[in-house]
């Protein structure tokens, strides 16, 4: 058997040996409360699954904003990346994730891995005990659509030169050894931050950090794209593309950050409420300060700046007030924009779409804001936390140490991800396809747009976009 054919059918034997281990794992009957404990609401299962289907509908809706983006080369390979990730961390939350992330505690650091392996147990198992008026079941799976977008982040920082195989093998052991520990620390009562005092409402650290740092290590491994040593500059594919895209991942963000309330409750409303003024007040923070750069109001602007917000807002949407979501906004999209002007000016760091400084500094100044605009007013937990401008500066510097842990934590297990793939797999595409694009040297693909009308000699013609 050649070295090349060994590669080609290990992916769907690994695929196939779990499944066969899956087979014999016994089925079990939903765990049902005791009449003395905690009920089931009907109402919160509802919300809780409708956030969990929305929190799903962000990876297509980041397929679809990164995918416009990009070079017209390579939009179904970054999409494919972005996506690819529901059927891999799809099976491995299930085989290990899980447990890893919520399973019995091992020193604040990590979960046991035996806990829930395979699912075993978790229909039987007592409900979440911050989340116990829904079943045990639904709250893994909407921590699972967390789990599965968070690696699809990371993609916008590599696109355009990484092998899809590396990628894949790089979901698997950053889902692992960077987002399962991460969960661990900040979500699990028995986590070290959260026992710390640090709070993240919907995944500001645990999600945006933690991918932004992957990102900003992915892009120093990989290095930089022929066409950002030549000083090319490439236009986005599909600009409406992005505008979808967008569209999406704010519409899901309301599941993401509003169903992070694990109920239908006020919390969630105000969850909801943070999280669409913050995204309007980025957007639009945005697109204005390009105006003042001298630039023209554009649709990129005002939808990066949105998702700027968004993300910004994800750790503090239910610890602050709907007015305080307006600064939130305004700062986050503020900082993102010069952070890419400095890169771009001063940095010679191909991170292609910007994740460092959209999701990793937008994470960031999310954090930090939640330790400065969080109010016991808004959560409803007595003694905490309010935040510095609530006259509480402990918990703003708990959020900043909590941050800093994070961010060392991730940046360096990450790029040692990468190097380790780079070393086993070379996770870069050779010049010759990176010059004929991804899309066809790797998927055997061709993303087609169609024809442009083009003014010519006094005649309007249709022109096939190849031309361009």
């Amino acid at each position: 058997m050649s070295k090349k054919t060994a590669k080609q059918i290990l992916p769907f034997v690994l695929l196939a040996a779990v499944a066969i281990v899956a087979m014999f794992i016994k089925p079990a009957a939903d765990f049902v409360p005791g009449a003395d404990g905690p009920q089931y609401s009907n109402a919160d299962i509802a919300w809780v699954l409708v956030s969990t289907a929305l929190v799903f509908l962000m990876t297509p809706g980041l397929a679809f904003f990164y995918g416009g983006m990009v070079n017209r080369k390579n939009v179904i390979s970054t999409m494919i990346k972005s996506v690819v990730a529901a059927g891999i961390v799809g099976v491995l939350w299930v085989v290990c994730g899980f447990s890893l992330a919520f399973g019995e505690s091992i020193n604040g650091f990590i979960g046991n891995p035996t806990t829930y392996a395979f699912y075993d147990g978790v229909k039987s198992g007592a409900a979440w005990p911050l989340a116990n008026t829904i079943p045990l079941t639904l709250f893994s799976l909407f921590q699972l659509m967390f789990a599965i977008i968070t690696p699809g982040l990371v993609v916008g920082a590599v696109a355009e030169r990484i092998r899809f195989t590396s990628y894949i093998m790089f979901i698997v052991l950053f889902s692992l050894l960077v987002y399962a520990p991460v969960a661990h620390w900040s979500w699990h009562p028995e986590g070290f931050l959260a026992k710390m005092g640090a709070w993240d409402f919907a995944g500001g650290t645990v999600v945006h950090i933690t991918a932004g740092c992957a990102a900003l290590a992915g892009a120093m491994v990989l290095k930089r794209r022929k066409s950002h040593v030549e000083n090319k500059e490439i236009p986005p594919a599909n600009v409406p593309y992005v505008l979808i895209g967008t569209g999406l991942l704010w519409f899901g963000w309301f599941g993401f950050n509003a169903g992070s309330a694990v109920g239908a409750t006020p919390l969630a409303v105000n969850a909801f409420g943070t999280t669409t003024t913050a995204a309007a007040s980025a957007g639009l923070s945005w697109m204005f300060f390009d105006v003042i750069k001298g630039k023209k109001p554009s649709v990129l602007g005002f939808c990066i700046g949105a998702v700027v917000g968004l993300v910004a807002i994800t750790p503090a949407a239910g610890f602050v007030g709907i007015p305080q979501s307006i600064i939130i906004g305004l700062i986050a999209a503020l900082v993102s924009n010069v952070a890419i002007a400095i890169k771009q000016k001063s940095t010679t760091l191909d991170d292609t779409l910007d994740v460092f400084p959209c999701h990793g500094l937008g994470g960031m100044v999310g954090m930090l804001l939640t330790g400065v605009f969080a109010s016991t007013a808004v959560h409803g937990i007595s003694g905490g936390p309010n935040g510095l401008f609530y006259g509480n500066p402990e918990f703003f510097f708990t959020q900043l140490k909590a941050m800093g842990i994070v961010v060392g934590y991730s940046f360096a297990v990450s790029y040692g991800i990468f190097k380790l793939i780079n070393f086993v797999v070379p996770m870069r595409v050779s010049e010759l396809e990176e010059e004929l694009g991804l899309d066809e040297t790797q998927h055997n693909e061709k993303y087609v747009q169609g024809t442009l009308l083009v003014h010519h000699n006094g005649e309007i013609k249709e022109t096939p976009v190849e031309k361009f």
